[in-house]
């Protein structure tokens, strides 16, 4: 096997008590927040209390100055265990690192250390109704009036959209312009004129909080735009993309070599004919040929993880790797739900679910077919 070296003594302990925590705190309740639609706000204080959110923002901040290795150790440990519900990577290391990067020493004083330890769960709100990878067609708009911003509009397919306290809104501050009219801003879900809708019925991810938006005159001070300055969000939106890209691809490669380990205990165990599935030339070809492919994807994905700690992580190679590594997951849950026969039809089944769970990772943080589109205008 090939060693990952990205990962120290500390790495290890700090792996160890992620994965016995949710042991305790989640697994146990997954499948009923699966029923409910969305985890226990709960476990996200727990979680804070723990450093378990937003972990690489500094400790000015409500963090604890770690590097992005510990989020990734929190993203893979998620995404062994099938818990799919939990939107800490969202709200720890997309929202968080915006506010970071562009917010006001007064935005991040104020809003940095909510979403440390959990007083505030975070969203994003990219994609609307007629618009999802498309960001320069966006329709929502933040119209300027006196020392406020008055925000029409509405969202879908936000996650955390229940629980969320705090948005980021993607918005046209210039509805006449494309990429240059697009600004964000920094929305509280208590305001006048935002409204939750519907949590959505996924195909899977049952236990992740997904929703609609809506935003009616909601009256946004002039001090909450993201940056300053109106027409940044399509640039601040394109720095951040490649980091949300790695996530997925950290999350891809992890769920499918759990599900590859699910496999080859079933197949060892599960008999045909008189003997182990394993036995079958079929099976030890079909688990060979997976194994290598996520293998090659491990590798992939930490020298990109590598990259992004340098900064050196561009856009064409993270929609790369996003785009290999989730339709690798796909291929890898398809693959092993046929070696579980009808039983990897069945829900209870933990292959059931992350088959279910693995099909929207190549629609969101912008399709497959986008990522390819990415690849191709950087030759």
């Amino acid at each position: 096997m090939i060693p990952r070296t990205l990962f120290d003594a500390d790495l290890d302990g700090f792996r160890d008590s992620v994965r016995k925590f949710l042991e305790q705190e989640a697994a146990p309740y997954h499948e009923q927040w699966e029923k409910d639609g969305q985890v226990s706000r709960e476990l996200w204080t727990k979680a804070g209390e723990l450093g378990f959110l937003c972990p690489t923002m500094p400790e000015e901040y409500g963090g604890v100055g770690a590097d992005f290795r510990y989020s990734a150790v929190i993203m893979e440990e998620l995404a062994r265990a099938g818990l799919s519900g939990i939107g800490w990577g969202l709200h720890s290391d997309i929202v968080a690192p915006y506010i970071l990067h562009y917010g006001s020493e007064e935005q991040k004083q104020y809003y940095l250390p909510k979403l440390a330890s959990g007083e505030m769960v975070s969203a994003i709100a990219m994609t609307e109704p007629g618009a999802g990878s498309d960001l320069q067609g966006v329709k929502s708009n933040a119209i300027k009036k006196g020392d406020h911003y008055v925000l029409n509009g509405s969202k879908t397919f936000i996650t955390n959209g229940q629980l969320a306290d705090l948005v980021v809104v993607v918005a046209k501050t210039d509805p006449k312009e494309g990429a240059k009219g697009t600004s964000l801003f920094l929305v509280e879900a208590a305001w006048e004129g935002f409204e939750k809708g519907q949590n959505l019925n996924k195909v899977g991810m049952k236990a992740q909080d997904t929703s609609e938006l809506f935003f009616q005159d909601v009256k946004i001070p002039e001090t909450h735009l993201l940056g300053g300055r109106e027409g940044q969000g399509f640039f601040q939106l394109m720095q951040e993309l490649p980091a949300e890209r790695l996530q997925v691809g950290i999350t891809a490669v992890a769920a499918a070599e759990a599900a590859w380990q699910w496999t080859l205990d079933y197949v060892k165990e599960r008999k045909a004919f008189g003997k182990p599935v394993i036995a079958f030339q079929n099976t030890r070809f079909k688990m060979a040929e997976m194994k290598a492919e996520i293998t090659a994807a491990r590798v992939f994905v930490d020298r990109c993880l590598e990259l992004h700690l340098d900064k050196k992580l561009d856009i064409p190679t993270a929609a790369m790797l996003k785009q290999w590594t989730t339709d690798l997951q796909c291929k890898v849950m398809d693959e092993c739900v046929q070696l579980h026969g009808g039983y990897g039809y069945m829900w209870e089944y933990p292959i059931a679910r992350a088959w279910a769970d693995s099909r929207v990772q190549r629609i969101y943080a912008g399709t497959n077919e986008i990522m390819k589109e990415i690849v191709a205008r950087s030759f």
